[in-house]
């Protein structure tokens, strides 16, 4: 009985493991996709109006993609940091928006 315990506990894991590597394929593969639309944005040399707006988007998304896919921050157990990042990363922006207000005024 035990060891039939132990077998579907190794193969429940094995799975969680490869859905987790797939994920992050998949991941990477996209980042590799972004950087490229990205370098041929700039290449192409289109307006200036357009281009700036599309790179920031999909510079915020690979950053969230690392930082749930790469750096785990989807998993259980990584709330306080995830929080401290979010914190930090509110915290910044809040501030480069003051300052930005405070300047252009």
């Amino acid at each position: 009985m035990a060891e039939n315990t132990t077998n579907t506990n190794t193969d429940y894991h094995r799975h969680k493991k490869k859905e987790e590597m797939k994920q992050q394929v998949i991941t990477f593969a996209l980042m590799i996709v972004f950087t490229i639309i990205a370098f041929a944005m700039v290449n192409a040399q289109l307006d200036k109006l357009f281009v700036i707006p599309v790179l920031l988007v999909l510079a915020v998304v690979q950053v969230g993609f690392q930082l749930y896919y790469f750096m785990h921050m989807s998993h259980k157990g990584h709330e306080m940091p995830a929080l401290m990042m979010y914190g930090g990363a509110a915290v910044a922006f809040l501030t480069v928006l003051t300052l930005a207000v405070l300047i252009w005024w």
